[in-house]
């Protein structure tokens, strides 16, 4: 009996229009999570501002977010090997989130 070939890898191609690839800022994060699902608010806070908002919301599985984390620290070692240490991160500020207005 000859041996299983290992299954053939499939090169995906990732398209992004240009308002995506400009970004978004953000400079706060929020993380919240069910059972099936993390959610990832990216959030613009302006100095002296009374609101922020939420720019972005991404929805992933706890399998990914758990992805995402390894991904990130390892992008961080390589940055900090690069440019060098980032120093203290300060927590941020407690944020509480209003509910969309509008009439019913």
């Amino acid at each position: 009996m000859e041996p299983t070939p290992p299954p053939k890898q499939t090169q995906i191609q990732i398209e992004i229009n240009n308002e995506v690839a400009e970004g978004t800022y953000a400079n706060a994060l929020m993380i919240g999570h069910s059972h099936d699902e993390f959610v990832l608010d990216f959030i613009r806070m302006v100095p002296g501002a009374p609101k922020a908002k939420v720019k972005s919301r991404i929805l992933v599985t706890p399998r990914n977010a758990k992805r995402l984390l390894a991904l990130l620290a390892d992008n961080v070692q390589r940055y900090e090997a690069q440019h060098g240490e980032i120093g203290e991160v300060v927590p941020q500020p407690a944020v509480q989130f209003a509910p969309p207005g509008g009439e019913a």
